[in-house]
């Protein structure tokens, strides 16, 4: 069915435009200044005081299916992203069966074909069962499947392992997406930052060396192998310092920084309660400010989600008994606008493209731009509408996040996959 939009405000070429556009039957859009009504349009929509952005990009999801679909499904992941205005997701490999063979990331594969509402990226492990230790997946074998990498939830232990991993990975056009965590600097039943908050509620702390320790062994590695290399969700002020100086070399790296730790630092967790639980934990309010600064001076190029969700069961109880991880993907965008662009802290351009464009250009994917002619895949957000932040309307099947009860401004009306609709209220 074909639409016309008019009257919106639309981003294109890194700047806003006021134009109409049109989804014709093939799913592409056309754009113009104006567009007259014909007789083979289908629907009319006025997008009058509303913002049309390319389809935002998350390079950090977790599905949970196939193999933990009471935490998630495929579809109930999709959707959230899709409320989110997510046309493109990265689904992390820790699922059962792990996505460290031909054979099993074709299960994933095909999961994603019949289930997905939105474009869904597929990350293959670096090691074998994603133990971050033994041996690595064989990656000739995985490079027609997908080009990255990762065994996110786990860092790869041993600086061998890694540099071989990263050489495979150069030779092949891949990337390696790293979760940074060096597991000898842990201690037993860590589960909240190596801070104040953790003397109080005397539970066991996680030191900010065990992530900038690794990033560090993996800079140096790709000075070596010139392989390109992504952190994951970066949360101490020394990944930031060590990424900035391995960006002022010209190393092919990037970076990724989560909502919850731009918005939330060690000192935001009012009790001890899984929702505050994730990995890397909440840090000082010192890491919290050199993230903010790492993202505006241009150090992180990316604002990713990290999307975890768990039963109520495994987030409903203490930290110590809390599984890792919480949801956001819904609530991300006006997080971002709330507390930045609102704040005259950036531009309104600086966030499209730290959640589409820049996630499209380091990592090679279709999206991040309007384009003329090319597939539908946009979304509208009202950013005078405010919301609360009610986790019980989410679409996801995960409820636990730390932004419960908060106001933000924008909202999200539609978004539109390859000229399908895949989430619509509001407009």
């Amino acid at each position: 069915m074909s639409r016309l939009f008019q009257n919106g405000t639309v981003y294109i070429k890194g700047k806003f435009q006021e134009k109409d556009f049109m989804v014709d039957d093939d799913g592409c859009i056309v754009i113009a200044d104006k567009i007259d009504l014909t007789d083979d349009v289908e629907e009319v929509i006025d997008c009058a005081g509303l913002h049309v952005f390319p389809g935002l990009i998350d390079p950090h999801v977790h599905l949970r299916e196939p193999g933990y679909s009471y935490k998630e499904t495929m579809k109930s992941g999709t959707k959230a992203a899709a409320h989110g205005g997510y046309t493109t997701v990265f689904a992390m490999p820790n699922v059962n069966p792990v996505p460290d063979s031909l054979e099993n990331i074709q299960v994933l594969e095909k999961l994603i074909k019949q289930d997905a509402l939105v474009h869904v990226v597929p990350i293959a492990s670096i090691t074998l069962g994603q133990k971050g230790v033994g041996e690595l997946v064989n990656f000739n074998e995985l490079i027609g499947e997908t080009y990255l990498f990762s065994d996110d939830g786990k860092g790869v232990q041993t600086k061998e392992m890694m540099k071989q991993a990263m050489i495979a990975c150069q030779k092949n056009n891949a990337v390696i997406i790293a979760h940074c965590e060096d597991e000898s600097l842990l201690k037993p039943k860590g589960c909240i930052h190596d801070g104040k908050k953790a003397i109080e509620f005397n539970l066991v702390g996680i030191p900010s060396a065990s992530e900038f320790e690794q990033v560090k062994r993996d800079i140096d590695l790709v000075r070596e192998t010139k392989c390109q290399y992504h952190i994951c969700h970066i949360s101490t002020k020394e990944s930031v310092a060590i990424l900035r100086q391995a960006k002022k070399e010209g190393l092919p790296v990037s970076g990724e920084v989560t909502p919850h730790h731009l918005f939330l630092c060690e000192d935001d967790i009012s009790e001890n309660h899984g929702r505050f639980k994730m990995n890397p934990p909440l840090r000082s309010k010192e890491d919290q400010e050199a993230l903010i600064q790492g993202l505006l001076d241009g150090t992180i190029e990316i604002i990713a989600t990290d999307q975890a969700p768990h039963s109520e069961d495994e987030k409903n109880c203490t930290m110590d008994l809390a599984s890792m991880g919480i949801v956001g993907n819904e609530i991300a965008f006006p997080l971002v606008y709330t507390k930045l662009v609102k704040e005259k802290k950036c531009t309104l351009e600086q966030c499209v493209e730290w959640m589409s464009g820049n996630a499209a250009d380091i990592f090679g994917v279709d999206g991040g731009e309007i384009v003329n002619f090319e597939k539908a895949n946009f979304t509208i957000f009202n950013l005078n509408d405010r919301q609360q932040v009610r986790s019980r309307e989410f679409e996801s099947m995960g409820r636990s996040t730390p932004f419960e009860g908060q106001w933000l401004q924008s909202k999200c009306y539609m978004t539109v996959v390859d000229g399908d609709v895949v989430y619509r209220k509001g407009i």
